[in-house]
């Protein structure tokens, strides 16, 4: 669950780390306020937002699927036998 929390977060972070990595290009001070204006963050918000749900969107069609069942972890003879997926 956390992989999937923070893989959409770094997402809608790209934005504004490319927002202050062109500023620094600029040699401009990205922490200054004047940079931050209003719509540059409203700009950002929204580039956020898209590249967060189109990455989370094709991350899932690039996610490995399994079509068999799944066998649970059990004991067999005492000995511990991980789970894993049959086809």
């Amino acid at each position: 669950m956390w992989r999937a929390v923070l893989e959409s977060a770094a997402l809608f972070v790209t934005p504004f780390v490319a927002y202050a990595l062109y500023l620094v290009a600029l040699r401009r001070y990205p922490f200054a306020v004047e940079h931050w204006t209003k719509g540059a963050l409203a700009l950002l918000l929204v580039a956020g937002l898209v590249v967060a749900i189109v990455g989370t969107f094709l991350l899932g069609l690039r996610a490995e699927r399994h079509y068999g069942g799944y066998v649970p972890a059990h004991m067999e003879n005492g000995k511990l036998v991980p789970g894993r997926w049959i086809d």
